[in-house]
């Protein structure tokens, strides 16, 4: 447990309280998918998808950056080449809650499973490549919202770059050219995407990420993957996330569930 995990409930009525302890074990688990471009998360994903739901699980895919609320926004700022980090950080953040209270806490809250392509980490990774704090950014995203298992794609900047290239040019943003300062967009993203490596080695520690190697086959990292499934744990709401489950239940508490205060 790190010190910005432990969170102790907010100001929230018994019933709503209680309703998050009943819910424990009726809940379902949300398994995060992280790692640098090219690491072949999405592929990795879409396999794992068919295998739960051949185990009879009801399985629900999120992605980041895709509310239909802020991507517009963080989009038409990335377009102009004027977004900021500490900006950019704010928006993902705003981005992160809408989908978390709109398409991952309700799945969840029904007992299905949630895959998402990239969490919070992900970004936290690139803004402190960037050359902001964590905890800032922690603050940014508060009330936080732990993930049950976190599948880290491990992969070399070379590879990652090698992979990426072969699909066409890295953008701007991609590339880390608002910080580097380089024009040879491929060029950049070598060097940002160092940076990048390093602070996702130190969130995988701090954060107990499951490791997989990347540059393994396909048919390898899937059949890793079944393994660390097994063997993982649910982080139990009350202790991980009670502050992010409150809010959401004050806000939008389920129908016929919760009644309002």
């Amino acid at each position: 447990m790190t010190e910005y995990a432990a969170f102790e409930p907010t100001k929230a009525g018994a019933r709503q309280l209680k309703l998050l302890e009943t819910q424990e074990s009726k809940r379902g688990l949300f398994i995060v998918f992280e790692g640098p471009d090219g690491a072949g998360k999405s592929t990795q994903k879409k396999l794992f998808k068919k295998w739960l739901e051949s185990e009879g699980h009801q399985v629900v895919s999120t992605k980041s950056n895709t509310s239909l609320l802020v991507k517009p926004l963080i989009r038409a700022r990335k377009l102009a080449h004027a977004l900021s980090p500490a900006e950019a950080c704010l928006m993902e953040a705003a981005e992160f809650r809408h989908r978390l209270e709109n398409e991952i806490l309700p799945a969840l809250w029904k007992g299905q499973i949630v895959l998402a392509d990239r969490h919070l980490f992900t970004n936290l990774a690139r803004n402190a490549a960037r050359g902001l704090r964590l905890d800032w950014q922690l603050n940014a995203y508060a009330p936080l919202f732990w993930p049950d298992m976190v599948f880290y794609f491990a992969i070399s900047a070379e590879a990652s770059i090698d992979r990426i290239a072969a699909t066409g040019e890295p953008t701007y943003y991609q590339a880390g050219q608002d910080v580097t300062d380089i024009d040879n967009p491929f060029t950049s993203y070598r060097q940002f995407m160092k940076r990048v490596l390093q602070e996702y080695e130190s969130l995988a520690l701090i954060f107990h990420f499951m490791t997989v190697d990347a540059e393994q086959s396909i048919y390898t990292q899937h059949r890793n993957l079944r393994q660390l499934f097994r063997q993982g744990m649910k982080r139990p709401w009350r202790e991980w996330n009670a502050d992010a489950v409150l809010e959401w239940l004050a806000r939008k508490p389920p129908a016929g569930e919760v009644e309002s205060e």
